[in-house]
């Protein structure tokens, strides 16, 4: 039993089944906070009153993915992408899960998920996992590039899993909790074209417009407004990335998110 209260608000688990896959984190041996970011937690309205929960083993327990909170509905998000000059028609997430969605203090619609949570139907063969080095290197630049006024996914918490996973050699695992505009990239859209599923790419195209760009709903061809919209989001990201010499290092479809935020430090 946790005391730990995330006010859900959850939207993309009413879309159709064929957009995610309902599945729950695996449970880990033994979680252990590493960091929680209070400041981040407020605003997101996770609990109604000062001071965050200082419970560690509480936060571990939810942030680890072995606690499942109240109102979540954990699911993993299927995409596909253009990787490395190549095609991938279906990938989708293959270590992270998605708890939930939550309203944060200035209005704002913001996804909580769990990366490094344990193999999904769109593993292809991995373990799911993450190294305690690449989470770690995550929370830090992601809230750099926030400071730094760069649209960026934000870090709620890193955890220790207290099992290894294998690279090049045995590392210890981690977990990080990823906050997002959204999770929806270029490479959602790309799935369902794929697909040929015309109706999915209408609803997933209704759906975006709806949560990120609803100025384009009064438009006279909203779907065109709505991709200018994108455009001129990512192109201002480039250049804020540009103008502080950062270099995306796996910048394919799968990376690029519709909401123009910084997603996947590698």
């Amino acid at each position: 039993m946790t005391h730990l209260k995330i006010p859900f608000h959850n939207t993309y688990a009413r879309l159709p089944g064929r957009f995610f896959v309902s599945r729950a984190p695996k449970p880990v041996k033994a979680p252990d906070l590493i960091v929680f970011n209070h400041t981040l937690a407020r605003e997101l309205g996770i609990n109604d009153y000062d001071g965050v929960s200082d419970d560690r083993g509480d936060l571990a327990s939810v942030f680890s993915g072995n606690h499942i909170p109240e109102g979540a509905e954990p699911l993993s998000q299927v995409y596909a992408g253009h990787q490395f000059g190549h095609f991938s028609p279906q990938l989708g997430d293959g270590r992270a899960s998605l708890l939930g969605e939550v309203i944060d203090q200035n209005s704002i619609r913001r996804d909580i998920q769990l990366k490094g949570s344990g193999p999904t139907p769109f593993s292809r063969n991995g373990d799911g996992r993450a190294a305690l080095g690449p989470i770690l290197r995550e929370y830090i630049v992601s809230e750099a590039m926030h400071a730094l006024d760069v649209p960026t996914t934000r870090s709620l918490a890193a955890t220790l899993t207290g099992e290894p996973v294998m690279r090049e050699s045995v590392l210890p695992g981690a977990i990080l909790t990823r906050v997002a505009q959204s999770h929806m990239r270029v490479g959602t859209f790309q799935y369902f074209a794929a697909q040929y599923d015309h109706e999915g790419l209408k609803i997933l195209a209704d759906y975006a417009i709806s949560r990120h760009y609803p100025q384009c709903e009064k438009s006279g061809n909203p779907y065109t407004a709505f991709l200018l919209e994108v455009i001129k989001k990512q192109a201002f990201l480039i250049a804020r990335w540009m103008s502080y010499g950062f270099i995306h290092g796996v910048m394919n479809t799968d990376n690029m998110t519709i909401s123009g935020e910084t997603i996947d430090y590698g």
